[in-house]
């Protein structure tokens, strides 16, 4: 005599809370996620008639140089030596990089000099020089 079972067992994983947990889960990330702004140095940029702005800041580095000579890169403080290696190691993980210098209007022209010397020696030649737009 064959038996039949009267409840059937399902393989399936109930789905019904899914949606709850998918939810929580993104307001939990929404709310913990903290987004980085760059603040650099407190520098004064230089004025121009015609500004054209970057395309993306997605593959940007900012260099930062105040009017006492002090040198940002990417929010951390570098002397010109190690302004090359640490330029090197930004450039070689991303190809696309383009370098924005926003160097203050009383900064030395000399010392905007030697950063672009370095820059080329790190093979980062695309660069942008940040200005703010000259009101007439």
């Amino acid at each position: 005599m064959i038996v039949k079972r009267k409840t059937k067992l399902s393989n399936e994983i109930p789905t019904a809370s899914m949606p709850d947990i998918i939810f929580m889960l993104l307001i939990f990330f929404m709310v913990t996620t903290v987004l980085r702004t760059y603040d650099g140095l407190p520098v004064e940029l230089p004025k121009a008639k015609r500004i054209e702005k970057l395309k993306s800041k997605r593959h940007t580095a900012h260099i930062f140089v105040d009017k006492k000579g002090l040198i940002s890169i990417q929010d951390k403080l570098h002397s010109i030596e190690t302004v090359r290696h640490v330029m090197y190691e930004i450039r070689a993980a991303d190809p696309m990089l383009t370098v924005s210098l926003k160097a203050d209007r009383a900064a030395q022209m000399g010392l905007i000099s030697d950063i672009h010397n370095e820059l080329r020696k790190a093979d980062a030649l695309k660069l942008n020089y940040s200005t703010k737009t000259a009101v007439n």
